[in-house]
């Protein structure tokens, strides 16, 4: 089983910790890790609060891949950038993967270069299937331009679902936070709620946009809920999509 982040907001990390961080997970696990980065949203409260500029998390986010890039190869590495300076540092021990696959969350047109640029795949989130659409496309010419294309099966998507209704109370307050979050429409763009169908029907309108990977997480109450929730998708979802 493989495992990895979704998404690590890379630009409010210390590159070199983070680096440490990921190849020690790849190494303790015999190269199972899949890490994936993105910048993060502007309107986090992350940015305030550790006195941070949102406004140059992209270019952070450029540099910190740069580093932890030639870190993961063993190399000692002197970087001298706008934003971060090192001097000869090195980390031990080195990821299990060579290369280390670097995943890329994001849909702005700076997140497309930057997947088509480096990124080993592509994980969305937060939108709607014909948002998805246009953003695989993209990557797709984006990267075959670039003279790298990705593997069609290294593009994916995050959304959240629930078992149950639009009214239940673990479901008001994430329509909720869609509309804070500047979601306008319908909720049902983004989130799954109903049964395994409607479940499964969102994977299939996914898997016909060109995305071949899933993150599902439960939309829930609490704990107890959470596993529930989670033991449902198990039997009723998962194995209709590996018959698929």
């Amino acid at each position: 089983m493989r495992f990895g982040t979704n998404v690590l907001v890379l630009p409010l990390r210390d590159p070199i910790v983070v680096a440490k961080q990921c190849a020690t997970i790849d190494y303790l696990s015999d190269g199972r890790f899949v890490p994936t980065f993105g910048v993060g949203s502007d309107t986090a409260i992350e940015w305030r609060a550790t006195g941070r500029d949102r406004r140059t998390r992209g270019a952070r986010m450029d540099e910190a891949l740069t580093v932890m890039a030639q870190l993961w190869t063993g190399a000692s590495v002197t970087f001298a950038g706008k934003h971060y300076q090192y001097e000869d540092v090195q980390i031990a021990l080195g990821p299990a993967q060579q290369p280390l696959p670097l995943w890329i969350g994001g849909s702005s047109d700076a997140a497309v270069r930057r997947t088509a640029r480096i990124g080993t795949g592509w994980l969305g989130g937060g939108q709607t299937v014909p948002e998805v659409a246009v953003t695989v496309a993209a990557i797709r010419d984006s990267s075959a331009a670039a003279g790298r294309p990705l593997d069609p099966d290294h593009y994916g998507i995050a959304f959240p679902f629930h078992f149950g209704g639009w009214e239940d109370d673990a479901v008001r307050p994430a329509v909720a936070a869609l509309a804070r979050q500047g979601h306008a429409g319908d909720p049902g763009a983004y989130l799954a709620v109903g049964d395994a169908s409607t479940i499964l029907a969102r994977v299939q309108e996914f898997r016909d946009s060109g995305i071949s990977k899933f993150v599902l997480r439960p939309i829930a109450s609490g704990g107890e809920d959470f596993m529930d929730q989670t033991r449902r998708l198990i039997d009723t979802v998962i194995p209709s999509v590996h018959g698929h």
